[in-house]
C-alpha cells in the first residue's frame, strides 16, 4: 500500500478533491439545501382571475399508469378553465383505451381529449414531436398556460392551483416541479437520490431562477409553460431534436428573456418503478453522454473528474501521510453532509449518505455506457427508439 502512494502527490491530490468539495458546498448555489428548494409548502398571492390551462400529456406505452395519471389531472381543484390533451404518442397497448375509459368513468369526457400524433417526422425526437402535436390541437383555445406533464406522473389536488399562482405573482414564463421519484426498491434507495442530487448539481435553482446567469434547467415531468413565452422561442421546432428536452426547453425560454423557475415537491409523484440496477442505468444512460456533447474529450474528463471528486476522498485514507488523510476525510465530510438533505428528502436512513462514492461510481459506468450506446448507433434509448443519432 505505501508503494502506492508516491511521496508527493497524496498532498497534491487532497488539496485537489478538497477544494472541488469546497467549491462545491459552498459556491454552487447551495444547490444541496433541498428542504429549500422545496415548494409545497409556499403561500402566494392568489391571482384576479385564474388564466384558462391546458394539460398536455404524451403518453407512449404506458397502460400501467395513465389511469392514475389522467385522475389525478381530473381531480385538480383548479378554479379557471382548464381541460387535458392525452397525446397518443404512436401506442402499441392498452394507453389509448384506458386514458378514455377512465375520463368516461369519472365523468370527465368533455374536459378529457385524446389526439393521435401523427408519423414522427425526420429531425424530431418523439416526446416533443408529441408535445408539439398536442399544443397544435389546443391551439385554437388559446390558452394563457400550458401545462406539460408526464404520463407516469400523478399529482396532489392543488399542484396547478399553486403552480399557476407562483407564476403569475412572480411572472415566470416556465415554472416546473421536480417530481417525486420512487425509492422503494433497494436500487432506488441506493441510487435515485443521487440522481436528484446531481440533477441540482448541474442545475443549481438559485442559478436557474437569476436572470443574470445563463445557467436553465427544468423538470420534464411537471412543467408550466407560458403561452407567449413558447411563441416567442419559435415554438418546439426550435429544440425539435434535443434529447434533453425539459432543459432544452428552459435554456430557449431564458435565452428568449423569458424568466424561469424551478422547484421540487413531494406532492406529485413519478409511478414508475426501478426494479433493477440495469434500469437505472437504463435511465441514467439515457441522456449522459448528451450532456457532454457526444464528445469523447468531455467523457474522458468527466471520468476523471469523478475519480477526483468522488473517489479519491476514500483513496486518501489509506494514504501513509497525515494531511493527506486529513484532506480525504474533510472531503468526505463535505460531501456527506451535502448529501445528507437529499436522503432525508427522501425519508431514507442517513447511513446512505456516507456511501455516494459507490453510487457515483455506479453513474460513471452508466455514463461510459451512455457513450458506447451512442457509438452504436443505439443512444438516448426510450420505448423503442434510439433519439441520439451518430449524425448528432
Amino acid at each position: 500500500m505505501t508503494a502506492l502512494f508516491h511521496p508527493h502527490w497524496p498532498n497534491l491530490l487532497g488539496i485537489i478533491t478538497l477544494a472541488i468539495w469546497l467549491h462545491l458546498f459552498y459556491g454552487r448555489g447551495w444547490f444541496w439545501r433541498v428542504k429549500r428548494l422545496c415548494a409545497d409548502d409556499g403561500r402566494f398571492q392568489l391571482p384576479g382571475s385564474w388564466p384558462k390551462i391546458v394539460a398536455v400529456v404524451p403518453a407512449r406505452n404506458e397502460a400501467a399508469t395513465i389511469g392514475k395519471a389522467v385522475a389525478s389531472l381530473v381531480s385538480q381543484e383548479y378554479p379557471g378553465t382548464f381541460f387535458i390533451v392525452v397525446v397518443d404518442d404512436h401506442c402499441e397497448d392498452e394507453t389509448v383505451a384506458l386514458a378514455k375509459r377512465i375520463s368516461m368513468e369519472l365523468g370527465a369526457e368533455g374536459k378529457v381529449r385524446v389526439v393521435a400524433a401523427s408519423a414522427l417526422p425526420e429531425g424530431w425526437t418523439g416526446k416533443l414531436w408529441a408535445l408539439n402535436e398536442g399544443v397544435a390541437s389546443a391551439a385554437a383555445e388559446e390558452p394563457a398556460f400550458y401545462w406539460f406533464t408526464d404520463a407516469d406522473i400523478t399529482h396532489a389536488p392543488d399542484t396547478l392551483r399553486r403552480l399557476v399562482a407562483r407564476a403569475e405573482q412572480d411572472k415566470f414564463d416556465l415554472a416546473s416541479l421536480m417530481v417525486l421519484l420512487q425509492a422503494r426498491t433497494l436500487p432506488e434507495r441506493a441510487l435515485i437520490p443521487a440522481f436528484l442530487y446531481f440533477f441540482l448539481m448541474l442545475y443549481p435553482p438559485q442559478w436557474i431562477a437569476d436572470e443574470d446567469l445563463s445557467t436553465a434547467g427544468a423538470a420534464g415531468g411537471c412543467i408550466l409553460l407560458r403561452r407567449e413565452a413558447l411563441e416567442r422561442m419559435g415554438g418546439f421546432a426550435a429544440i425539435r431534436g434535443e434529447v434533453i428536452d425539459d432543459c432544452a426547453l428552459a435554456r430557449t425560454v431564458k435565452r428568449s428573456d423569458g424568466r424561469v423557475w424551478m422547484g421540487l415537491t413531494r406532492k406529485s409523484e413519478s409511478l414508475r418503478v426501478y426494479g433493477t440496477w440495469s434500469e437505472i442505468a437504463d435511465l441514467i444512460a439515457r441522456t449522459a453522454f448528451t450532456q457532454l456533447r457526444y464528445s469523447a474529450w468531455l467523457l474522458a474528463g468527466t471520468l476523471v473528474a469523478m475519480f477526483l471528486t468522488y473517489v479519491a476522498p476514500v483513496v486518501l485514507l489509506f494514504s501513509p501521510d497525515v494531511i493527506a488523510r486529513i484532506f480525504g476525510l474533510t472531503a468526505w465530510l463535505l460531501m456527506t453532509f451535502s448529501f445528507l438533505p437529499t436522503i432525508r428528502f427522501y425519508r431514507l436512513s442517513p447511513l446512505w449518505a456516507p456511501l455516494l462514492p459507490l453510487t457515483a461510481m455506479f453513474y460513471t459506468y452508466a455514463t461510459f455506457l451512455s457513450a458506447l450506446r451512442f457509438w452504436r448507433g443505439k443512444g438516448g434509448q426510450w420505448k423503442g427508439r434510439a433519439q441520439a443519432q451518430r449524425n448528432v
